[in-house]
């Protein structure tokens, strides 16, 4: 059943019809608003200023800043990256609810379907986890009906600029569309609110503890310019008369900027320019400062500092494994915060689609595979050595968990172990049981003389044996291997097993012997 008339909760009607519209088309001058840039002449009091707005609502400032530092500075670009994309490398799946019933399974499958449909799904994650950096990320969503169902045509990345809170409720988003702000509509966006760090929606970001080290490493590189502009360069001076005009002290001005660059210039008469010793000094202490803010950008992004770049003293495969370890927790986390938001999306799917003819407690749930697969030589080994230590306490479902290896479904054919057999090592064996079974005490050449007295094999034996193992001789003469030479054994008996196909050629090669040591004087 689908739902004709909703109501938001502020008891707003809002009906089908307006799943098709997008809120921000209906307010124009948000989409053509002009996007300030912060950090131009960014400074410290003007960071105090953007941080304390964003404290009372104002959240555009400190998005546009985030945003411009994502684009001037590379590594922290390159850092986010690499945390968002993460969560790209896991897979997905909607599972049913515990102890699900057929009928929950059969839902969940179709849930499953639903979000298969939306398009650019990736896009979809990246864009949600953007939320990291800036404490929230939305996106509005344009429905579509198809096949009788309502569904996400495109999901549109809005701006956090878009967007305020209130001073009085720092966790509910406004469109920043006028001084008091609009409601967002109910059922047209999927907001996902982060919280990399505690706090309202304007302190939860990753921005406010990255943008010291921005300011600070570009205060650095700003200084290394200069540095490197003068280095190397004599220090030039030059003496005016007294007396001499406003326009004689600027055209010597000119001549001393003039020899800097183009080493040639013209001065006044009667005015000199003496050459000092060149500037002196070293780049390292600059070094320092921006290699200290990087370092400590990579350890707020990613929690670490091997993962990101190489150290020369410290970088070790021990250190840099429990670092990715550390990574590993950032991206659990992630996805857990990000799977809680997309319950809110498949509530929406729900209450679209199936009216009030579903259990909200029972919803599917979306889940990222999230589980380290271990390393399945090592694994394999450990397992089965504590299985021949006499462990039995290791359930199987513990070690398809480990190993990521999912359990078959019903019917679903799985692979197995073909065991190879060596015909030769068989042969041996069995010669051993034949000894052993023939002799009637621990008199060997007794029994070696029953042997040697007993009757020729019947007819009917060899040309049992001839039937059964000449052509697997004749496969082995000619250069096959055993594989191939037990391949014509088993398109002989085709109704039977591997495991009984085993145990005939067991027993034609025990006969074999026999009956070779029955007719060995014959």
């Amino acid at each position: 059943m689908a739902v004709s008339k909703i109501v938001d909760a502020n008891g707003r009607p809002f009906t089908k019809k307006d799943l098709k519209k997008t809120q921000t088309a209906e307010i124009a001058g948000l989409r053509h608003s002009f996007t300030e840039h912060p950090s131009k002449g960014l400074s410290l009091q003007k960071l105090a200023r953007i941080m304390e707005a964003a404290e009372q609502g104002d959240l555009a400032a400190q998005a546009s800043l985030f945003n411009d530092m994502l684009e001037r500075d590379g590594h922290i670009f390159s850092e986010m990256q690499k945390r968002k994309n993460a969560l790209l490398k896991l897979d997905w799946n909607i599972n049913p609810p515990e102890d699900a019933t057929p009928a929950e399974k059969t839902f969940a499958a179709k849930v499953a379907k639903w979000f298969k449909s939306i398009p650019d799904f990736e896009d979809v994650i990246l864009n949600a986890l953007d939320a990291i950096g800036h404490g929230f990320s939305a996106q509005e969503i344009e429905w579509e009906q198809y096949q009788g169902d309502w569904l996400p045509k495109k999901l549109h990345y809005r701006k956090q600029a878009y967007f305020k809170t209130t001073t009085e409720d720092g966790n509910t988003l406004l469109l920043n569309d006028s001084i008091e702000g609009s409601l967002l509509w109910p059922f047209k966006w999927f907001v996902h609110k982060h919280n990399a760090k505690s706090g309202d929606i304007a302190e939860s970001g990753l921005v406010r503890a990255l943008v010291w080290p921005y300011l600070f490493k570009n205060f650095a590189i700003r200084d290394l310019a200069e540095f490197l502009e003068i280095y190397g360069l004599p220090a030039r001076i030059g003496t005016y008369l007294q007396g001499a005009t406003e326009e004689e002290k600027d055209a010597l001005l000119e001549a001393l900027v003039t020899l800097g660059h183009d080493a040639a210039g013209i001065i006044p008469s009667g005015t000199e320019i003496e050459f000092q010793s060149a500037a002196e000094g070293q780049a390292a202490n600059y070094e320092v400062m921006i290699n200290w803010c990087e370092r400590t950008q990579s350890k707020i992004i990613l929690g670490a500092t091997l993962t990101s770049q190489a150290d020369s003293r410290s970088n070790t495969n021990a250190l840099g494994n429990v670092h990715n370890e550390v990574r590993h927790d950032l991206t659990v986390a992630d996805a857990c915060q990000l799977e809680s938001t997309f319950r809110e999306l498949i509530l929406m799917l729900c209450q679209l689609n199936c009216g009030e003819d579903f259990d909200e407690r029972r919803l599917p749930r979306f889940v990222f595979d999230t589980r380290e697969i271990a390393d399945l030589v090592k694994l394999a080994d450990s397992v089965s050595k504590l299985v021949d230590a006499g462990v039995d306490t290791i359930p199987v479902s513990w070690v398809h968990e480990k190993t990521g290896i999912p359990l078959p479904k019903d019917g679903e054919p799985t692979l197995k172990r073909r065991d190879t057999i060596n015909p030769v090592a068989l042969s041996q064996r069995y010669k051993s049981f034949a000894a052993l079974s023939q002799k009637a005490d621990d008199d060997i050449d007794q029994a070696q003389s029953v042997l040697d007295d007993a009757p020729a094999a019947p007819d009917a034996v060899n040309q049992a044996m001839l039937k059964l193992i000449a052509p697997m001789v004749t496969a082995l003469q000619q250069g096959q291997t055993p594989d191939e030479a037990l391949d014509i054994i088993a398109a002989s008996y085709p109704l039977l097993d591997d495991k009984e196909q085993q145990q005939l050629l067991m027993q034609a090669i025990f006969v074999a012997d026999v009956w070779g040591r029955l007719n060995a004087n014959s």
